[in-house]
């Protein structure tokens, strides 16, 4: 990915992923690049960031999004996940 908005180290969550952009009569596929964070000095939220590859998307123009959650939101966002990854893991299996 040229043209990062998001700083990608050897520390960064997870990158290139499979990602998808869906808008009002558009839908494309890209690259992503998914990272979760909390700052390291007094830390009082968990940042979730993401990053499509903008030079494999024609509708959408660079950029990066993020959200801020508490620590309960991203407990909760943690056990969505589990849950989720337990279905597939079921559904897999069988």
């Amino acid at each position: 990915m040229v043209d990062r908005i998001m700083r990608v180290t050897a520390y960064t969550t997870f990158d290139l992923l499979d990602g998808e952009v869906e808008g009002h009569g558009f839908e494309e596929e890209a690259m992503a690049v998914l990272n979760v964070t909390s700052p390291k000095k007094n830390p009082d939220h968990v940042s979730v960031q993401l990053e499509m590859d903008n030079t494999q998307l024609d509708n959408v123009e660079p950029h990066a999004d993020k959200v801020t959650l508490t620590a309960d939101q991203a407990r909760e966002m943690a056990a969505e996940l589990e849950k989720h990854a337990d279905e597939v893991e079921a559904a897999q299996s069988e």
